[in-house]
């Protein structure tokens, strides 16, 4: 992947940037040439015969609890680091001179997180090294990570050690499904060169998870069709998204609350909420039909008390 700058990682990682914002406008834009792609859109690549989600989903929780069993994380590494360690999770087969190392089906700090998608109910895993201090991520958020990812047999198909942000949105559904389990970093400084360093406090892990959570029957470079993936992440800073600008940071604009944003549609212009600056299409944008107070907090009108708040409800406007 093209770099436009340069990241340190080390127990106190390094970004070569003037400001975070900065980064962020750099980054975001690189992020689009990793799995950004809906998992809805092929993006051109080749798909081949729809196989049956169920089934499938069947066959990779074999495939990913057998790669439980049979593999461990570099625990070790983390215990006692070196001084050029660069805190990123890394799998190996327990076999030869590692068949005494503890396998990753019996660590503590591996947890099994289930996601109904596409009507089919999915299991994914997740390693946490480190939890984080700072703060959680929600679905829809902007996150700065460094990643590295790999196919089961672990030849890798990405990887950087330059944080990027990516749009939650954007991505396959277990990563995203995987990083809001994190937090980011307390803090940062600037340094006199114009360098980040980020708090030693950043979450750090890994996820794994069905082609079903990825890309399923559509083929990636370097990732055949029907892989489940494994990601190894380091998560430093979260930015809470409102994709519209309107005041309603996009969480909140999930009225079903499914996780899925492209589905809530009020006014049913195509249009999703999270992405429509006048949500119930009445002509009155729903930054002037809500309340932000001074601390930040949001209050919603109800002008004709029907229990439809004004931003929502087109028989209510200006």
């Amino acid at each position: 992947m093209e770099q436009k700058y340069k990241i340190i990682v080390s127990c106190a990682p390094k970004l070569e940037t003037m400001q975070l914002n900065r980064i962020f406008i750099l980054s975001f834009i690189l992020g689009f040439t990793f799995i950004s792609c809906n998992n809805d859109d092929d993006g051109g690549s080749n798909t081949i015969e729809e196989r049956d989600r169920e089934e499938q989903e069947m066959a990779d929780a074999d495939s990913i609890n057998n790669f439980l069993d049979t593999h461990f994380y570099n625990y070790e590494e983390f215990e006692n680091p070196s001084e050029d360690f660069d805190y990123m999770v890394r799998f190996d087969s327990i076999a030869g001179d590692n068949a005494d190392k503890t396998p990753l089906s019996e660590e503590e700090n591996l947890i099994k997180k289930t996601i109904t998608y596409e009507e089919v109910e999915y299991e994914m895993y997740v390693l946490k090294v480190r939890e984080g201090e700072g703060e959680q991520p929600k679905f829809s958020d902007s996150t700065l990570v460094s990643y590295r990812g790999d196919l089961l047999d672990l030849s890798s198909f990405d990887n950087t050690s330059t944080p990027i942000w990516f749009d939650l949105t954007t991505l396959v559904k277990g990563f995203s499904e995987g990083v809001v389990e994190f937090k980011g970093a307390t803090g940062y400084t600037v340094n006199p060169d114009n360098t980040v360093t980020f708090s030693d406090d950043y979450g750090i892990g890994a996820f794994i998870f069905p082609s079903g959570l990825g890309y399923f029957s559509s083929s990636q470079p370097g990732i055949p069709a029907y892989s489940p993936l494994i990601f190894n992440v380091n998560l430093y800073r979260v930015n809470e998204a409102d994709h519209d600008g309107d005041g309603i940071p996009s969480w909140m604009e999930d009225l079903n609350e499914n996780r899925n944003l492209r589905d809530d549609d009020t006014d049913g212009d195509g249009i999703p909420n999270y992405a429509d600056a006048d949500d119930d299409g009445d002509g009155t944008r729903t930054r002037d039909e809500i309340i932000i107070d001074q601390d930040g907090s949001l209050e919603f009108p109800d002008a004709n008390e029907n229990g439809t708040p004004d931003y929502l409800d087109a028989d209510t406007f200006q």
